[in-house]
């Protein structure tokens, strides 16, 4: 049994990243079945990316 890293990387969106690592998500759909929040997030985009970690530049 695996099981999904707690923080989301950067650049990630954590709803996604949460719903694609954690099987627990989608536990409760029937097979071939949409996760109405995986689709509301699909059609409406992205609400928070993680912020990358700037490069230092010299």
């Amino acid at each position: 049994m695996t099981v999904a890293r707690t923080e989301t990387p950067a650049g990630e969106c954590p709803q996604c990243w949460q719903h694609a690592n954690d099987r627990r998500a989608h536990r409760h759909l029937a097979p071939r079945e949409d996760c109405p929040q995986c689709v509301d997030h699909m059609v409406n985009g992205h609400p928070y990316i993680v912020p990358k970690q700037r490069t230092r530049r010299r």
